[in-house]
């Protein structure tokens, strides 16, 4: 593994450069909604089988994202917790109206 960044801090402008295209941030962001959603629904309704759609839904959207859009390769598979954090922080930065859907 790469030890390039030595902080999450060092490691977002990173993660951002690999999230340029608007479509994969849209991606990203729907499959973040939609994970917050099935945890949600899994917890209320007590169907906790629905927890394991969690990584095929937060990933699926992301990678779709990467592989037709961005055209890169995710970040996950090198820096995979700093991704997770990446995803969560753009995700919040996206809501705060910090970062849009637009080049």
């Amino acid at each position: 593994m790469d030890n390039k960044f030595q902080s999450f801090k060092e490691f977002y402008p990173y993660y951002l450069q690999e999230h340029s295209n608007p479509t994969c941030r849209l991606m990203h962001f729907i499959g973040s909604c939609l994970v917050l959603v099935t945890i949600f629904y899994a917890v209320y309704t007590n169907q906790l089988v629905y927890l394991w759609l969690i990584p095929v839904i937060g990933y699926g959207f992301a990678w779709v994202g990467h592989f037709f859009y961005e055209h890169n390769k995710p970040a996950t598979f090198t820096y995979p917790f700093y991704s997770l954090l990446g995803d969560w922080v753009m995700f919040k930065d996206i809501l705060a109206g910090n970062i849009d859907f637009k080049r």
